[in-house]
């Protein structure tokens, strides 16, 4: 009996252990789940010589604001200062997940900016040139929450390394994707596209070289302008999402890609026709194009982006579109601003690095011309630029010095922008007395002038 005892035990044993080494080889087999922390502590230390258009407590710059002579002074003549640390940052990034050849994985991040906690005082403009939220506590914000799905080792493309990825929630619009080496918080804007936004975005990898991509997005970030201001109502009822496409090579060092988007939306449901409320059939629809291309070489790169087309005021490009026409159904008439906006950028080395940004922005007129002068009003643009400006530039040295996981950034930026004026006129429907702008879309050319704002930037920054 006790031999019998002893050969069953040993069977046992054996079982458990052979069992043991199954369930161990198996949890080799499988990539373990991975949850990663990231994130940093940033302050800005930034100076700017004029009174300007920025965001994100001035920290986001885009322009420096026109002449505003009052009493015989220029109001915007004004020199500031200050340093915060709200766009710090926290993330986390989700994989090794996977079912077969399908991987899952996801990203949440988010800053400490979402407006400062307080009120303008209605009294600022009485004594600053600027009315805006100069203190307070800043709140946490969402930056960026998707999921992936990744298809790998599919049977296309060359030697079997295709794959298909699927992006669903809030990231980068893929148009904005790609940013210059800067590390001033707007990183190339407004000179090239930037907007984090809700997206369903694909991504089909066909082998070593070439990348297909598409999405479908939405508008929160940033959103489209027009009669009742800035807004993602254009989009809810005009129910179509916007559209885009590209195309990408890549290889040793090198990336090349081209695409289009496609914005349709509706500035008004209601409108009036013989003194009556009416349903109008109001759209309008716009298409920006790009080009992007960067060069990798051991201590140097250098990256280049150029758009083209119309629209875009819903990723912070300087355009817009205006009011052209009314139709006796009570519908209106619009035309696309159309625009251009290129951007340069180059670094060299690790430890010590050298920057240098170079951009370029140039308001080409409207897609189709009005019969006449248009009034200010039914100009809808960018909220955070002006429809008189013809043209501006940026030129944008830094210097950075990286310690391990702290960095820190001297910047100098000089961004010049050509406006010009609106004429006086009046309406002949109403004999109101308004600015009118040229039917072609453009400032008046007897009017341009330059106006510049010099900033230095200081960044301090621990990664972990």
């Amino acid at each position: 009996m006790k031999r019998v005892y002893l050969i069953l035990s040993a069977v046992l044993l054996s079982f458990c252990t052979l069992n043991a080494a199954a369930a161990e080889k198996e949890q080799k087999a499988q990539p373990k789940n991975n949850f990663k922390l990231y994130g940093f502590i940033r302050n800005y230390f930034v100076f700017d010589s004029r009174e300007s258009v920025s965001g994100t407590g001035d920290l986001f710059y885009y322009l420096p604001k026109d002449v505003n002579m009052k009493d015989g002074i220029d109001i915007n003549d004004q020199s500031s200062f200050r340093y915060l640390s709200l766009t710090s940052r926290l993330g986390v990034d989700v994989s090794g997940y996977q079912i077969g050849n399908v991987h899952f994985g996801a990203k949440i991040e988010g800053d400490f900016y979402s407006g400062l906690s307080n009120s303008s005082n209605a009294s600022v403009s009485e004594y600053f040139p600027g009315n805006s939220k100069i203190s307070g506590t800043a709140t946490a914000r969402l930056r960026q929450a998707y999921a992936t799905v990744t298809w790998k080792e599919l049977p296309m493309g060359v030697n079997g390394k295709a794959s298909v990825g699927l992006k669903i929630g809030q990231a980068w619009h893929p148009m904005a994707a790609d940013h210059p080496h800067l590390f001033s918080l707007e990183v190339g804007a407004p000179f090239g596209p930037f907007s984090r936004t809700p997206l369903v975005q694909m991504d089909a990898n066909l082998g070593d070289n070439w990348v297909v991509s598409g999405a479908a997005i939405w508008q929160m970030q940033y959103q489209s302008t027009g009669p009742v201001g800035t807004s993602a109502i254009y989009m809810k009822y005009g129910k179509t999402p916007e559209l885009y496409a590209a195309v990408a090579y890549k290889s040793n060092g090198f990336l090349l890609r081209a695409g289009a988007d496609l914005v349709s939306i509706k500035p008004r449901v209601l409108g009036k026709a013989d003194d009556k409320v009416v349903k109008v059939s109001d759209r309008k629809t716009s298409l920006l194009g790009y080009v992007y291309t960067q060069y990798t070489y051991k201590k140097f790169a250098v990256k280049a982006k150029t758009t083209f087309g119309e629209g875009g005021e819903h990723m912070n490009l300087m355009s817009g579109y205006a009011k052209v026409g009314e139709n006796s159904d009570g519908s209106w008439n619009y035309a696309s601003m159309r625009n251009s906006s290129s951007w340069l950028s180059m670094t060299y080395g690790k430890k010590w690095q050298g920057v240098l940004f170079l951009g370029y922005v140039k308001n080409l007129g409207l897609a189709d011309a009005a019969s006449g002068p248009i009034a200010k009003g039914d100009v809808y643009f960018c909220g955070n630029g002006f429809s008189n400006i013809n043209q501006m530039f940026r030129v944008n040295p830094q210097l950075i010095y990286n310690i391990g996981k702290m960095n820190v950034g001297l910047e100098y930026q000089w961004t010049a922008v050509q406006y010009g004026k609106y004429v006086s006129g009046e309406l002949k429907e109403t004999n109101e007395k308004v600015e009118l702008l040229n039917g072609i879309g453009l400032p008046w050319k007897d009017t341009l002038h330059w106006v510049g704002n010099h900033r230095v930037n200081v960044m301090v920054k621990f990664t972990f």
